[in-house]
């Protein structure tokens, strides 16, 4: 027999010949299907080449707006993290280029963030001492792990591990972190010394018996530049109003403000030499041109003690980027991809260690901003690190007389929109456990420090997960009216049988609820002796592991060895599949599967005080998988 194709006689007279371009079509495909692979992986493969020039408006705006925000903090969390200032100009540039090349979101701004500059300075400061070179290798090793280990997650699409953390225990971590980050910047607000501990009392006692001491001039440095942050908008409006900040100057000066307070104060502590005879501290020497290339050091006795660090800042700056782009992007109707995000924010952590940097994520004010300046794609992000990159270039001398307090007062402000006070009495009023895993995680920070805290945060999330399962909601149930509906006895008018006994589980079966739901069974039916037959209702089981099976398999002899015929309903198909791999359907004999609640009080309510028909293991259905 001849097949399509064999000859050319097999074909039909008017049959097309392929013309002889083909193999030329063909080779212009295979760009074409390159450009669509790298495309998935990295998305500036995607949207540059068709790129919208209607969007550049708002591309370059956000652009100009985040660098004027980033180029003071960056800066300032440097030195929060323990390092020098152009350590986070230097993690301004490369990181950002990376992440605008292999980040799925269109808004969210990467860069340093105050809670990862922490976490630094708590993993660090126990190694070295911070600004030394041991400290700032120690901070190249930390970013290039964290980054390894991020785009490891993200190629073995494993971002769910972060769902380990809840919300009511980050938001105890984030708003304890806020409060340690405030406190830690009084020494450079007050002109201070401060105790470098992790308990917090500690830190607060010392502030106390050192405020006598402060420097003056210092503190009002420090004080007027929280008061222009935190009233910018009143300000803003004062100015405009007489005329002093027209067009487009008043319409962003607010967002501008850091960067204005940053100008103000140098060049008053310049020309008032305030730093020669008032003793305000100042940033100093920064020394300006391209980012150096660096090495993180290999030695793995210089890794193996970051290694833990390098996971939980991995971990928290991940869930606080993809959290802020998620909400960004559903503005908009778009959608980000949380394991393309973990290979962005790898690549640009990877990028910071090898160009001075220190850990980066996504910030949530700064991305806020982006967003609403009008970023609609990452050119937004490449243009905010170009014109960090120009700041470097020819910026840097001019900052010598920056205030160490005016970088204090951004920090401080910046963290107070991380103090989330309505997420505890809301938890609190919903959950009493998770109110108690917020104050858990809270206390835990301040008094043992970030990296533990972190740490008790996600044992305490994991044990409130175990506690909640382990005595799951179980409900005995009844016939609503004359329909096929099946609801909980205690809170419905519903019809009982006295020979049967229906109950729900509303929780996937496991080892750590096998033995109560096996205990809740027995004591109910030992209270009731009319008891003929028991069915367990599955419509919320969505697994069965070993240990549950076991159990099963306990309780199906239990009850037989009472006089009670056990039976299962409204099982789902995977679960189904499952049990068929196992011997347990026969064990439930002459139990049997039914497909609903309302077939299996059909079948047995009427059976009084008879024994149930012999069953086969045809009786036992197999389920439809959707079921």
């Amino acid at each position: 027999m001849s097949r399509p194709g064999d000859s050319a006689s097999s074909a039909p007279d008017n049959a097309r010949t392929p013309p002889p371009e083909v193999p030329h079509v063909a080779l212009q495909q295979g760009p074409a299907r390159w450009l669509e692979v790298a495309a998935r992986f990295v998305p500036i493969a995607r949207w540059l080449p068709n790129y919208n020039r209607d969007d550049f408006p708002g591309d370059i705006t956000a652009g100009i707006i985040v660098a004027i925000m980033l180029l003071p903090q960056s800066m300032a969390y440097a030195m929060l993290a323990g390092l020098p200032p152009q350590a986070g100009l230097y993690a301004s540039i490369v990181p950002l280029t990376l992440y605008a090349m292999f980040g799925s979101s269109r808004a969210l701004a990467v860069g340093p963030v105050a809670i990862v500059c922490l976490m630094i300075s708590s993993a660090l400061t126990p190694l070295a001492q911070p600004g030394s070179a041991e400290y700032i290798a120690l901070a190249l090793a930390l970013a290039l792990l964290s980054g390894l280990f991020l785009v490891a997650l993200g190629v073995l699409r494993a971002g769910f591990v972060v769902n380990f953390l809840s919300h009511p225990v980050l938001a105890g971590f984030t708003t304890a972190a806020a409060i340690v980050i405030g406190v830690s910047q009084l020494k450079d607000l007050l002109g201070i010394p401060l105790a470098n501990a992790n308990f917090l009392p500690s830190v607060l006692w010392s502030a106390l018996k050192n405020v006598p001491s402060a420097n003056i001039a210092t503190v009002l440095i420090g004080t007027g530049s929280v008061a222009a942050l935190v009233y910018r908008s009143e300000l803003t409006a004062w100015l405009k109003a007489r005329g002093l900040a027209p067009g487009v100057i008043g319409t962003h000066l607010a967002k501008a403000m850091p960067l204005a307070i940053v100008v103000a104060f140098t060049l008053l502590t310049a020309i008032l030499q305030l730093s020669s005879w008032a003793g305000v501290k100042i940033v100093g020497a920064i020394p300006y041109g391209l980012p150096p290339l660096t090495l993180p050091p290999l030695a793995p006795s210089a890794l193996q003690t970051v290694i833990m660090p390098a996971i939980l800042i991995s971990l928290i700056g991940f869930l606080e980027s993809v959290s802020v782009a998620k909400s960004l992007a559903s503005k908009r109707r778009q959608t980000i991809d949380p394991n393309q995000e973990l290979i962005g924010l790898g690549a640009a952590n990877i990028g910071a260690a090898f160009t001075g940097g220190f850990p980066v994520t996504g910030g949530f004010s700064r991305s806020v901003v982006n967003f609403t300046a009008g970023a609609n794609t990452q050119l937004a992000t490449l243009l905010t690190a170009a014109l960090i990159f120009i700041s470097l270039l020819a910026l840097t001398p001019l900052l010598y007389f920056l205030p160490r307090a005016v970088l204090a007062a951004i920090v401080v402000v910046a963290v107070t929109n991380l103090i989330d006070i309505h997420a505890f009495k809301q938890a609190w009023r919903y959950s009493k456990i998770d109110g108690l895993g917020y104050l858990g995680t809270f206390a835990a920070v301040l008094t043992l420090g970030v990296d533990m805290g972190i740490l008790i945060g996600i044992a305490i999330s994991l044990l409130l997960h175990l506690w909640r399962t382990s005595t799951p909601h179980i409900a005995i149930v009844g016939r609503v009216g004359r329909t096929e509906h099946f609801r909980n006895v205690r809170r419905h008018a519903v019809t009982t049988y006295d020979n049967l006994l229906l109950m729900r589980i509303d929780e996937s079966l496991y080892f750590a609820n096998a033995a109560y739901l096996e205990q809740q069974v027995l004591t109910r039916v030992a209270a009731d002796t009319h008891i003929k037959h028991f069915v367990l209702i599955c419509n919320a089981v969505n697994l069965i592991d070993a240990s549950a099976l076991d159990s099963l398999e306990k309780l199906i002899e239990s009850l037989r060895e009472m006089g009670i015929t056990m039976h299962l309903a409204e099982i789902k198909g995977p679960v189904m599949d499952r049990l068929h791999r196992t011997d347990i359907l026969d064990k439930l004999l002459p139990g049997r599967v039914f497909l609903s609640t309302h077939e299996a009080v059909c079948e047995l309510a009427a059976e009084t005080l008879s024994p149930p028909p012999p069953a086969t293991p045809a009786t036992l259905r197999t389920l439809d998988p959707v079921t």
